[in-house]
């Protein structure tokens, strides 16, 4: 069983003088702070945080390898990418990435293949546009008119104006029979039933007219 990294043959073994190695480590010092980190860090980038549990279930990993396999992990970048590749949490998260790449690239599928339809869902409504939409908004417009036409001519003004118009005729044609009736071109009988018919007409739109006006105002 190996020493771990504080232990007292280690201490003593820092006080001899450092000897040459034929390797020299590929790792950045930054990169010991992390065990649980497959990349170097970058300057001013702050050290990753692992967790008690991450580092307890690393070390269940390293507490059986020899001194030399461990000094070749710190010195062989590809040994060391194959333990890192090895452990369970990183098959997990792996996993994780690759699932999320099929996902991803069955959706881009999808979409590419949606893409006729959707281009042609795109030249329909331009055509709408283009054309349908113009007629169907023209017939609006008419429509629009024409309402304000309707509600123009049933308002209570025009009313009134055309009560008033109805009610001037009437009382000419009375004065026209009167005419008729004085030059002796109508008899009386005639003249008495028709005036008396017009006359009754003038005074009954008259009386709306007067209502209304007073109604409105």
């Amino acid at each position: 069983m190996f020493n771990f990294w504080g232990s007292k043959d280690q201490q003593q073994g820092q006080s001899r003088p450092p000897e040459a190695s034929s390797q020299s480590p590929w790792y950045s010092p930054s990169l010991v702070s992390s065990p649980s980190s497959s990349r170097p860090q970058t300057s001013g980038q702050m050290p990753a945080q692992v967790s008690p549990d991450e580092a307890a279930g690393i070390i269940v990993f390293l507490k059986d390898k020899s001194v030399d396999e461990l000094r070749k992990l710190l010195n062989d970048k590809d040994a060391y990418q194959q333990f890192l590749l090895s452990l369970e949490q990183v098959k997990i998260q792996n996993n994780i990435k690759d699932e999320l790449r099929r996902e991803t690239l069955q959706l881009a599928r999808e979409n590419l293949e949606k893409e006729p339809q959707i281009m042609e869902l795109r030249n329909q409504c331009r055509i709408i546009r283009t054309t349908e939409l113009a007629t169907a908004q023209e017939k609006l417009n008419e429509l629009e008119r024409q309402k304000e036409e309707i509600l123009k001519f049933y308002s209570p003004g025009s009313l009134l104006h055309k009560l008033q118009e109805a009610m001037n005729q009437v009382d000419e044609e009375s004065e026209a029979l009167q005419e008729k009736f004085l030059e002796k071109e109508i008899d009386t009988a005639a003249f008495v039933q028709k005036y008396k018919k017009l006359r009754t007409t003038y005074h009954r739109r008259a009386l709306i007219h007067l209502a209304a006006k007073t109604s409105n105002i």
